[in-house]
């Protein structure tokens, strides 16, 4: 089954400075039907304007992945980490027993817009780490491993039985990908037009996928998203 979350049903806050889209409760923003999708528990799409963003701030026993869509995007930490983040790069905070951080856009003039995501790791209580990757020079054309619980195929090692790809496909172009018993996902739509297993996808969309051993994404125009694989047991649950 293929159940979509539309773009426009999103939760919306538009704080001058940041214009940011929810997909699931977060913040000053619930939804008691949209709370998570098993260990899945954020997905915003934030631009931060020019000179602006998010202070330093506190999290803890949650794994938090930034990927950048465009422009640049500044991390500071407690751990004594910085750098700058560009179009086509993840971040993986494991924030564990506790970590500060702020994320800053730059550049004078230019936004910066990135996708924040939130999974709920599988233990607490873990020494927190930092951790960057580029796929900035990723091959198109397929589903490009970003981050897993064991980091293999050189992706992001997270505290959670997850999957995360990221994908772009021309226009014209068709991917398939099988779930393993007990699996289920989630399809996040960037750019372009997009559809899963028949069902159309425009920007902005979520597609949540239950039941389902395999699914084709086929793009109409050059399309940008990424794609979650989540352990069934954890997906099927909806708790606050």
């Amino acid at each position: 089954m293929i159940t979509v979350r539309k773009a426009e049903d999103r939760g919306h806050a538009d704080h001058g400075w940041l214009d940011t889209r929810h997909t699931f409760s977060f913040a000053d923003y619930w939804d008691p039907d949209h709370v998570r999708f098993g260990a899945l528990r954020v997905i915003n799409e934030d631009r931060v304007s020019g000179g602006q963003g998010f202070g330093m701030h506190p999290h803890r026993d949650m794994e938090i992945l930034s990927y950048v869509v465009s422009g640049v995007l500044e991390h500071r930490d407690s751990m004594g980490n910085r750098a700058r983040m560009k179009a086509g790069e993840v971040q993986r905070i494991s924030a564990g027993t506790g970590i500060l951080h702020s994320e800053y856009n730059p550049s004078p003039v230019e936004p910066v817009h990135f996708l924040q995501i939130w999974i709920t790791p599988d233990r607490r209580g873990v020494e927190p780490r930092y951790t960057e990757k580029s796929f900035r020079e990723m091959e198109t054309g397929r589903l490009v491993l970003a981050a897993s619980k064991t980091g293999r195929e050189d992706s992001i090692p997270i505290h959670q039985d997850a999957d995360v790809f990221i994908a772009r496909l021309p226009a014209g172009g068709e991917l398939e990908h099988r779930f393993a018993p007990r699996r289920t996902g989630w399809v996040q739509l960037i750019a372009g037009s997009l559809s899963c297993n028949g069902v159309s996808l425009k920007p902005g969309d979520g597609a949540a996928i239950t039941g389902e051993e395999r699914i084709s994404l086929r793009a109409a125009q050059d399309s940008h998203w990424l794609l979650f694989d989540l352990n069934q047991i954890d997906a099927t649950e909806r708790r606050n």
